[in-house]
């Protein structure tokens, strides 16, 4: 019985998916090792996606360039069912473990944008006033990081 060209198959090899999700054959191969993808092996050793797997690479797409961690995606694509394609309530439902994240991001990105303002536009005339300004290196005993741009 032979493959019907009007009815698309049921299962996708990775250069089909890399093809038809955009994403290289490399970076399907380590989703699947950092567990975001999954697929079968067929008699042969080749893999096999089932078709949903498109929807999952575009949602990691998306999340990754947002600046989602993969582990926050993967965790995230846990909640939907392996054994359907997930519905519009699955989607909904992963969506919303992201909304508090996403939010946090957005105010912390606002927050970045104002006060690096003053910096852009002042061209580093301003040291004594320049919101980034950490005089004898103060902010270097409260640990690593950018204390002034990300205090949270």
């Amino acid at each position: 019985m032979g493959h019907d060209a009007r009815r698309p198959r049921r299962e996708l090899s990775v250069g089909e998916v890399a093809r038809r999700s955009g994403v290289a054959v490399s970076a399907l191969h380590f989703y699947e090792a950092k567990g975001l993808i999954t697929s079968h092996r067929t008699g042969g050793n080749q893999r096999r996606y089932g078709r949903d797997v498109l929807r999952r690479v575009a949602v990691i797409k998306v999340a990754q360039r947002l600046g989602v961690p993969l582990a926050t995606i993967r965790d995230a694509l846990k909640t939907l069912p392996e054994a359907r394609t997930p519905n519009a309530a699955d989607w909904r439902k992963l969506s919303e473990h992201w909304r508090a994240d996403l939010d946090a991001r957005i105010r912390k990105l606002t927050q970045l944008r104002d006060s690096l303002d003053e910096c852009i536009g002042c061209g580093c005339l301003s040291v004594e006033t320049c919101p980034l300004r950490n005089p004898y290196d103060e902010l270097g005993e409260a640990g690593p990081g950018p204390h002034l741009l990300d205090p949270g």
